[in-house]
């Protein structure tokens, strides 16, 4: 690096040196600074160093001098985040479904740099969520970009819709390339939906966005402004979607093969999923049984099985008795 290119970078690097190295029980003496900029090509003296933060100071940058016996220095006292909202964030990228375990490791590494490197470590401790079902579709983060252009934009999209098979892939569905008007992206259930008009079959329709490959935006204008004025999008999102809740137990359900896609929708690709003959499986997982549940599997009819426990067998059972004795 040229001497002149290296003392205009000067300012940012001192900044930069602080902000990852420096907090109030690790500040760095004026020798240390000089030390990290030659090792950047960048010489510099003492003095030069009281000015450049001085400077950095005026601009705006919270650096404060400690004076010790044992050895004082500079340190960055108030950074973009503060940790407490860098583990926060840290939380919501980690648990959040719809980004893949890549992406999330990619996203924490970049918050761990804003909390320097003494704070890094207390972002590490926290990020693990047992259980949680990740996507595996990298390209949802593009999608949900867009989505969100063509909805700005006033136009219509375009995409192949994905389903699961059996060996837990997902694959393009039969005809599964649609167009449609994008109008509302919801956050539900640890997923994102998107909720859009089907100018063809002229009505609205939702599409997991992690389902959603190759998505295009169209330069055809979109459809459906008179149908959305009329949707209240937050009684849509509840009517459409539920919650589950209730006490934890591992359940074993049988289910014929075709509906593969429905089961690891549900429970995820970590489910334990066992083949039974030609026509049938068998999958073990966590559930929340509960009245939810049970309309969930209700709902799929006569397909569904509950092999074990039988104390959860008898409890749909009685459910069930209960909704004929209501509407008997």
């Amino acid at each position: 690096m040229a001497k002149s290119s290296g003392q205009k970078l000067k300012l940012f690097y001192i900044a930069k040196i602080l902000e990852e190295n420096t907090d109030e029980n690790h500040p760095m003496s004026t020798a240390e600074i000089i030390e990290r900029l030659a090792a950047n090509d960048i010489r510099s003296e003492r003095k030069s160093i009281y000015d450049d933060i001085e400077k950095l100071c005026e601009f705006g940058y919270d650096i404060i001098q400690v004076h010790s016996r044992l050895g004082g220095g500079y340190y960055m006292a108030c950074r973009e985040f503060e940790l407490a909202e860098l583990k926060l964030l840290v939380d919501a990228v980690q648990s959040s479904r719809f980004i893949t375990t890549k992406k999330s490791r990619e996203l924490i590494k970049k918050l761990e740099r804003k909390a320097g490197k003494y704070d890094a470590g207390k972002l590490q401790r926290q990020v693990y969520v047992a259980g949680r079902v990740k996507t595996e579709n990298e390209s949802i983060y593009y999608s949900i970009d867009n989505i969100h252009r063509a909805i700005q934009e006033n136009r219509q999209i375009e995409f192949t819709y994905l389903d699961w098979n059996l060996k837990k892939e997902l694959t393009p569905r039969e005809k599964g390339r649609r167009c449609v008007s994008p109008w509302a992206l919801i956050w539900r259930e640890e997923n994102y939906y998107l909720a859009a008009y089907d100018g063809i079959d002229g009505i609205i329709k939702h599409y997991r966005v992690d389902k959603m490959g190759n998505v295009e935006v169209l330069s055809r204008q979109r459809e459906g402004v008179e149908q959305f004025e009329r949707v209240d999008i937050a009684a849509y999102t509840n009517r459409i979607f539920g919650m589950y809740g209730g006490d934890e137990q591992s359940v074993t359900l049988r289910f014929p093969k075709r509906l593969i896609g429905v089961v690891l929708d549900r429970f995820g690709k970590e489910a334990d999923i066992r083949s039974v003959g030609e026509d049938f499986f068998y999958v073990r997982a966590k559930i929340a049984v509960s009245g939810q549940f049970f309309g969930w599997l209700a709902g799929i009819g006569s397909e569904a099985e509950i092999v074990k426990p039988s104390s959860v067998k008898e409890k749909y059972c009685e459910w069930l008795e209960e909704i004929l004795r209501q509407n008997g």
